[in-house]
């Protein structure tokens, strides 16, 4: 296993106020979202017909402690600054992860789905929702959606034309007594044809080690899917000619260091990916595991065995983060930098800020062509920022 850095660096003003910036030569403005956790990751971006912009993650400690419990702000239309974060879930024996924001288009309820696991055990994981009005303000308790142990979100949820919803999702597969890594863990789809009263399931073929399914539906009417890889090489792609039925993943041309990705469509039909351009390749040490810094040395399993002759690789260095496009639906790419850095996680630990990544992100197109990211910033913050079509012409 790798030994940790000393390193630490001094972070920047998080100010949480949208501020343009004069030295980029297209549209552009940022803001750092308001944290009440020394540790936050995992964000996802709702727009609401109201034009507020909603943001959820995760916040804690460390990832994996039971402290771990989902945020969310809000920027309100025509505002520039965001609010302070409300905590949203509150079961203090699980660790509660990777929010997922959905707006019902039948009723405009908000509903709010995330993951909740003991511990560093991505294999006990189900899945809890809470549901609030069109607004986004008053939230049920929450409930369990899917109670299946290993189930894992991370990416929005699909209206298909029949109305029916796709929620990606993928699998954490361990041996019973071996400690969970990520060595056999596959892609499938859950589908709603009831607005999420019943689901069945489909599971994407030879998807071992694709996880992160990411669809959204191409100009031309058919489904493209890209994967975050639990090998650390590259992104992964599939297509669907229905968003149900999905060809077996194969690699791109862009590299992936395990970690997540998001993509979303133009209104040109432009395919916009924000992603780490980073890969194993890079790396200049490993981890054994996820969760190796909340260990206490008292977990004897053995950890899990190489599957389907891989294993995952955890430890890549997780910046630059970039912007990539396509205008074939994934087959050529041109990219761009959207923040850089060294991207240093061998450890999650933001207790002393030795974590130093610029990774997960969430992107969202509105109709206009304007674009929202928000990512994790050093596991201290998150990071907004607001883009225009202009990025692609500098």
């Amino acid at each position: 296993m790798a030994t940790t850095t000393t390193t630490v660096l001094e972070p920047p003003e998080f100010d949480s106020s949208l501020r343009a910036s004069a030295s980029r030569s297209y549209s552009y403005a940022e803001a750092f979202i308001p944290a009440l956790t020394t540790q936050c990751h995992a964000s996802n971006l709702l727009l609401l017909p109201s034009g507020d912009l909603l943001c959820a993650w995760f916040g804690g400690s460390i990832e994996g402690r039971p402290d771990i419990c989902i945020y969310l702000s809000r920027l309100p239309a025509g505002q520039k600054v965001w609010t302070e974060a409300k905590k949203m879930t509150h079961d203090h024996t699980r660790s509660e992860q990777n929010p997922l924001l959905f707006r019902n288009p039948s009723n405009g309820e908000v509903r709010l789905l995330y993951t909740s696991q003991d511990a560093g055990n991505q294999d006990s994981a189900i899945v809890k929702q809470l549901i609030a009005d069109k607004n986004g303000v008053n939230w049920s308790d929450p409930t369990v959606l899917f109670s299946d142990p290993g189930t894992f979100i991370r990416q929005p949820i699909v209206v298909l034309p029949n109305r029916a919803w796709v929620v990606p999702i993928f699998k954490c597969r361990a041996e019973p007594g071996t400690r969970w890594l990520g060595s056999d863990d596959i892609s499938c789809i859950r589908i709603s044809k009831d607005e999420g009263k019943t689901w069945s399931e489909r599971e994407i073929p030879n998807s071992y080690g694709c996880v992160h399914m990411n669809i959204q539906r191409l100009k031309d009417g058919t489904y493209l899917g890209l994967y975050r890889s639990r090998w650390a090489d590259r992104v992964y792609l599939s297509t669907s000619p229905d968003g149900l039925d999905w060809t077996e993943p194969k690699t791109t041309v862009l590299p992936n260091p395990n970690a997540g990705i998001c993509f979303d469509v133009l209104p040109s039909g432009r395919v916009v990916l924000v992603y780490n351009h980073s890969s194993k390749k890079d790396a200049l040490g490993r981890r054994d595991g996820l969760y190796d810094d909340i260990s206490d040395g008292s977990d004897t399993r053995a950890n899990q065995a190489t599957k389907h002759e891989k294993e995952a690789f955890w430890g890549a260095p997780r910046a630059p983060l970039c912007v990539a496009w396509s205008d074939d639906g994934g087959l050529t790419w041109d990219r761009k930098t959207l923040e850089d850095g060294d991207g240093y996680c061998l450890t999650n630990n933001s207790e002393k800020k030795l974590n130093r990544e610029l990774s997960y992100p969430s992107i969202l197109v509105e109709d206009n062509g304007t674009i929202h990211v928000a990512f994790t910033f050093w596991r201290q913050r998150i990071k907004y920022m607001q883009l225009k079509e202009d990025f692609f012409e500098h």
